[in-house]
């Protein structure tokens, strides 16, 4: 079968798709404009990759589309009416990479309450010749209290870390009560404006929707205590970024910690770069090799399903498989 792989897809993994169907591959193009990429999605019947914006215009030049395979847990690059309305089959990959991104969000905690990316470079610049004053401390981590807005896989290893590793009083708002992380880790459920007036880390974690878009933004930062590190591993389009950096600029908050902005990659004459008290990750939460080629092999996995006839293990928009089956 025809199919077109995209971005982020682990070399394994897509010499495994190769060895039985027709694949064609592309990476660091306009998927708009490249005669080659316009081609081969002009005949393909599946498509697998990362971040690929799967809207009207692109399914219009796809007539014989059956399967869209995201190699990732989000997928607000997936226009899902579009493709419900047809009948082609969303998918993506979560559970996967929970672990991972708790991580890398644990990290970047650590890392902004005790400035160790600022300290690296103050050491490695030659400035560490005399004892260190003040001015150079962090703050604790330990038996401080983590407010986690989106309570979802993530969310609770986030949790867990937390409570279990460093005795952390865990407060957190979503949409709905976590009986889960309210028995294993003593969870407080809050609304968020308590949340953010009480917690002295937070952290979002929510997916990117309409409801969320820019759900953090200049009131939001007011509300929180001038200690407050704020943490966003969720999407950039959550927070207002421009708000962000006032409140770390008039000092309303202590510090940030990124993976995701609001234009990616970063433009360089972003003032975020420029401030000390912001740790900038280049939307890596996901991305070690045993879980990026974990996500490739489920991606596939999904992919194959959908191709063979067989129900996707992942699949998003499940009224594309009972129209499908009538």
């Amino acid at each position: 079968m025809k199919i077109l792989a995209y971005e982020r897809v682990e070399k394994p993994v897509l010499e495994a798709l190769k060895a039985n169907h027709d694949v064609q591959f592309f990476k660091n193009i306009d998927p708009n404009t490249d005669p080659k990429f316009l081609d081969a999605l002009s005949e393909a019947e599946g498509i697998i990759g990362l971040g690929l914006p799967v809207n009207q215009k692109l399914l219009q030049k796809a007539p014989n589309l059956k399967i869209v395979s995201n190699v990732s847990v989000g997928y607000n690059n997936l226009d899902i009416n579009e493709l419900t309305k047809r009948n082609i089959m969303a998918t993506n990959t979560p559970e996967i990479l929970t672990d991972t991104v708790a991580d890398m969000a644990f990290g970047l905690i650590l890392a902004t309450a005790r400035r160790i990316s600022e300290l690296d470079h103050f050491v490695k610049s030659g400035q560490w010749t005399e004892s260190l004053t003040e001015q150079h401390y962090g703050v604790d981590v330990h038996h401080k209290k983590l407010g986690i807005i989106g309570m979802g896989r993530i969310g609770n290893a986030i949790a867990k870390r937390a409570h279990n590793g460093f005795n952390m009083d865990i407060l957190y708002h979503s949409r709905t009560r976590k009986p889960e992380a309210e028995n294993n880790y003593h969870a407080t459920f809050m609304k968020l404006d308590e949340l953010l007036q009480e917690a002295d880390f937070i952290c979002l974690i929510t997916p990117l929707t309409n409801e969320t878009k820019g759900l953090i933004g200049k009131r939001e930062f007011q509300l929180m205590k001038d200690t407050a590190i704020f943490i966003n591993a969720s999407r950039g389009g959550t927070i207002i970024e421009q708000d962000l950096i006032d409140a770390l600029k008039n000092n309303e908050i202590l510090a940030a910690g990124l993976d995701v902005y609001e234009q990616e990659p970063i433009q360089q004459d972003n003032e975020l770069l420029k401030l000390k008290n912001v740790v900038t990750l280049p939307h890596i939460g996901s991305s070690t090799y045993e879980t990026e080629l974990k996500m490739s092999e489920l991606a596939a996995k999904n992919l194959e399903a959908g191709l063979n006839g067989r129900k996707p293990p992942n699949l998003i928009n499940g009224t594309v498989w009972e129209n499908l089956n009538k």
